[in-house]
């Protein structure tokens, strides 16, 4: 059985909501849960459990082809602590992008050390960009990914870095639902969007107000 056919992972069925893929990164996550004001989320039911789930995300995504993602797990196989590496510092720069753009969000200056982190990345990947000619003219490329195991965070990277500068970012939301967190660009015509969607955390939403509105008194 080859590497492709593992069981599946959570990371490949997740629901791609966020408008942008450094979102969709951040959001791999069930979801992120507040215990007390000021304190730091904690990640819920985390989909990034393992280097193949970052290879699985990354093909969901479309931020891979399906050769470069065999080849990763291939090389996965086979140099272990490279991969350990290689999802500890996919999970650090999560972590970091999320509190970034959290702190964007509201008008606060991001903390130090994750901004470092986050410079870190994009100065880390930079190299590995190439201009490649196509039959509609030039497009990025990423030189020698499939020989190097932190290549799915590229292009991560490259749109978290696009996204913190642009204009965009005054769209960014977080999602109301209880225990969810997850981050969104909203496009809508009036900005006027709440949930990741309305399906999950949109309807679960309704259907509390619904009940504490029709609770009986004891």
């Amino acid at each position: 059985m080859g590497p492709m056919a593992a069981s599946p992972s959570s990371a490949a069925t997740m629901k791609l909501v966020g408008g942008d893929p450094c979102l969709d990164f951040v959001n791999t996550v069930g979801g992120r849960v507040r215990t007390s004001a000021g304190a730091p989320a904690r990640v819920r039911d985390d989909k990034l459990a393992s280097y193949a789930d970052v290879v699985a995300f990354a093909l969901h995504a479309r931020l891979l082809d399906e050769a470069t993602g065999r080849a990763l797990l291939r090389r996965s196989q086979t140099r272990r602590r490279e991969a350990v590496a290689a999802l500890r510092r996919a999970l650090a720069f999560r972590e970091a992008l999320y509190r970034v753009l959290e702190a964007s969000k509201v008008g606060r200056r991001p903390d130090t050390a994750d901004l470092a982190t986050v410079n870190a990345e994009i100065a880390a990947c930079r190299p590995h960009e190439e201009l490649v000619p196509r039959r509609a003219g030039l497009a990025w490329e990423w030189r020698g990914a499939a020989g190097r195991l932190e290549s799915p965070l590229w292009p991560v990277v490259r749109a978290a870095a696009a996204l913190l500068v642009s204009p965009e970012l005054a769209r960014l939301r977080r999602c109301g639902g209880d225990g969810c967190g997850w981050l969104f660009l909203d496009r809508s015509r009036n900005r006027s969007r709440h949930w990741c969607t309305m399906d999950d955390c949109g309807n679960l939403s309704k259907v509390r107000r619904f009940r504490r509105r029709h609770a009986r008194p004891r």
